[in-house]
């Protein structure tokens, strides 16, 4: 099991590492949201301060507005950047089934499931690899944000609090956990359905409801209060607001970035065993 299970996870590295092309234009999606969507759309809140203020005052009103609107971020950009590495990350994912349904209509597919290795090892394999994609892209994003803070004349991401190695692992928790679970969905979906045109309508079904009803991009005060409630639940919002409160600080936040881990463990449980007895179900006449 593990023998065919790493072997065939080397293949699907190597396929990847062999189309430059596709490393190339992931990367440039990012690069383009960041440049053109979080500079474009920097909202300031200062503007709302009352001036007339003595300036401790306007100072506490300041810092009353970023927890209101950027959930303690120093700024949009700081607050979309962060949104933007779980975007990213479940935006990545959307191909992983899409490889699956022209492989079937080559026969690779087919072919695969010829040998020995078990439908495990064949499903495990392209999960692992189509994981691994979007959590470097989510590092590269997140890198690259960091590096536009020091780029005159653009907005970049600004840490306000030391992130220690307890911070760095739930980051990188909230990440993994992310990714292999639309990785997962997605993947099923390509093993359940045949037709290119089928699956992509049916992961837009899921990925455009996900992304919009979380808080990755829209500011949080000017949620109405019927989308705040849906996005706390969201497991895009879980995500980032882990990595918002190592950056930025727990004060605007009901609960602790372990209690939002834990509510991404339990999506990420759920959604995985659904997709397991899908899956084995799927593959079973194959063995």
């Amino acid at each position: 099991m593990f023998r065919e299970l790493a072997a065939l996870t080397r293949r699907e590295f190597l396929k990847l590492a062999r189309n430059p092309q596709a490393i190339f234009t992931s990367l440039m999606l990012p690069l383009l949201y960041l440049l053109l969507f979080g500079n474009g759309f920097s909202f300031n809140v200062a503007q709302f301060v009352n001036h007339a203020l003595p300036p401790p005052e306007q100072q506490q009103q300041l810092s009353f507005l970023l927890d209101q609107y950027f959930r303690g971020a120093p700024n949009y950009y700081s607050y979309f950047a962060a949104g933007m590495v779980g975007f990213v990350t479940v935006t990545a994912t959307l191909f992983i089934g899409a490889n699956v349904i022209f492989d079937k209509l080559f026969g690779v597919f087919k072919r695969t499931r010829g040998t020995p290795a078990p439908s495990a090892a064949v499903f495990g394999s392209r999960l692992i690899a189509g994981s691994a994609q979007p959590i470097l892209l989510a590092f590269f994003v997140m890198g690259l944000a960091l590096a536009f803070a020091h780029v005159s004349g653009l907005h970049g991401l600004s840490v306000t609090l030391p992130v220690g190695p307890v911070g760095a692992l739930q980051i990188v928790a909230a990440i993994v956990l992310l990714s292999v679970m639309f990785a997962t969905v997605f993947l099923t979906f390509g093993v359940l359905i045949d037709v290119p045109q089928t699956y992509f309508a049916a992961v837009n079904l899921i990925n455009l409801p996900v992304l919009l009803t979380s808080d990755a991009l829209y500011p949080w005060g000017t949620m109405p209060a019927w989308l705040q409630n849906v996005s706390s639940y969201n497991p895009v919002s879980l995500a980032v607001n882990v990595l918002r409160e190592v950056m930025f600080g727990s004060g605007a936040y009901p609960y602790g970035p372990g209690v939002y881990l834990l509510g991404l463990f339990a999506w990420a449980a759920v959604l995985v065993g659904i997709a397991i007895l899908l899956v084995r179900r799927a593959l079973r006449p194959l063995e």
